[in-house]
């Protein structure tokens, strides 16, 4: 049996257009997702799994069985591997054309835009790859690395997995979900049905990277209405939501935004608008570590709402505040194992482990409180979201060789459980 190395693989998944969409109101919210499940479970098949569904709502899940006999069988957990399809909606996506290169130091100029540079400077990661190889965008989209660069390492361990049967493991559950991006990634996903112990999202950046930490998060929504006339005959009739809207963006502090802060600190984060003069929308992005962190940058909203609405008479201002995850670390310290053989695997893998909390949101988040511990290993990509994204090749096989390592570390632990 041939294995597709992982960059090949990874290059073919990264051309399927599969940006998400936060206002559609389907699941999966673009139709190019589709296209990248039905692809991954044709390969499934092909690979011999078992129980291969892809579900209404574009959920894929898949079963590895276990290949070793009870009695020993019975004390080796199931585990799961999760990765998401979809690719952020705020850069484009359409027609990504990866350009593999081997790095030979300094910035790297992408072909597709001239005055687009990976900068050294501001990626120190880059020094590690001198004389190997990379993978960008060509400068016109992103790359896509979050997260079909964590598809991409699952699948390959799959098929080394199957192609090498007398490696011993326990049961294995995939899962590939749609609408990460969005936060929608696990609003179709069955937890008992899925059936696992533990699972690991393959999601993160850099090799070594384990994360068990998220942040709390919600989005506040604004919505301003006020009452439109034309503006030739406007005088103390026309009531402004644009202006309402300016008026509270403008009131957002500086010292909690997301360009302003780093490692633990909160923020609040204006990411989205739309509207006109009678009736205006604002999406504010709400992140703390802490349940009170969160409900007090929510009482500092409350406050500006009320203070902008007293500014503009005649227009009302409403919030609404949507909750979106809770920081997993609150549940996952209840499963310790999840996090201990995650750090050994990356210790097998050749790799120094290191632990931070993710500044940003993950499906495991959601899914640990629904009863699956889901911790995040890394997958290698970097610069996520924008058009300068890349993933080293070295760092994809590192992902991969984790993946197989945690498959290891589960079976002996279960192996000697059972005794």
């Amino acid at each position: 049996m041939t294995i597709e190395p992982v960059a090949d693989r990874f290059c073919r998944y990264a051309r399927v257009t599969t940006r998400s969409d936060e206002d559609s109101k389907t699941s999966p919210s673009t139709p190019g997702q589709w296209d990248l499940l039905r692809l991954l479970e044709e390969e499934l098949r092909t690979l011999g799994l078992d129980e291969v569904a892809l579900s209404e709502h574009g959920v894929l899940t898949a079963t590895l069985p276990a290949n070793i006999p009870t009695p020993a069988a019975a004390g080796v957990p199931t585990i799961g591997f999760l990765a998401h399809v979809d690719t952020y909606a705020g850069t484009p996506g359409e027609d990504v054309k990866p350009q593999r290169l081997v790095y030979r130091g300094g910035d790297v100029a992408l072909p597709g835009d001239p005055d687009l540079v990976i900068r050294a400077a501001e990626c120190p990661a880059l020094a590690g790859y001198v004389g190997k190889e990379i993978i960008t965008s060509d400068g016109t989209t992103l790359l896509g690395a979050d997260d079909k660069a964590g598809v991409a390492e699952i699948m390959t361990a799959l098929a080394i997995l199957k192609a090498h049967p007398q490696r011993r493991h326990g049961r294995l559950r995939i899962g590939f979900t749609p609408d990460e991006e969005v936060g929608h990634g696990t609003d179709h996903f069955d937890v008992p049905a899925f059936g696992a112990a533990v699972a690991y999202t393959m999601d993160g950046s850099e090799p070594g990277e384990i994360e068990d930490e998220t942040f709390c998060a919600d989005t506040a929504v604004f919505t301003f209405t006020g009452h439109d006339h034309h503006p030739g005959y406007a005088k103390g009739i026309l009531k402004n939501a644009l202006l309402a809207m300016a008026e509270l963006i403008g009131r957002l502090p500086r010292d909690a935004a997301p360009e302003t802060t780093d490692g633990r600190e909160s923020y609040l984060h204006a990411y989205t608008a739309s509207g006109g003069v009678g009736e205006a929308t604002l999406k504010v992005l709400v992140r703390s570590f802490t349940v009170d962190g969160l409900q007090a940058l929510e009482q500092r909203l409350e406050a500006i709402r009320q203070a902008v609405e007293l500014l503009h008479p005649g227009v009302r201002v409403a919030m609404r505040i949507d909750e979106s995850y809770r920081n997993m670390k609150l549940k996952l310290d209840e499963t310790p194992a999840a996090m201990a053989h995650a750090l050994e695997a990356v210790r097998r893998a050749g790799l120094e482990p290191r632990t931070r909390p993710i500044r940003g949101g993950t499906d495991g988040a959601r899914l640990t409180f629904a009863g699956l511990p889901t911790p995040n290993v890394f997958a290698g990509g970097l610069n996520f979201h924008s058009k300068s994204e890349w993933v080293a090749v070295e760092a994809m096989e590192q992902s991969v060789a984790t993946i197989l390592h945690l498959v290891d570390i589960w079976r002996e632990a279960g192996e000697r459980q059972a005794g």
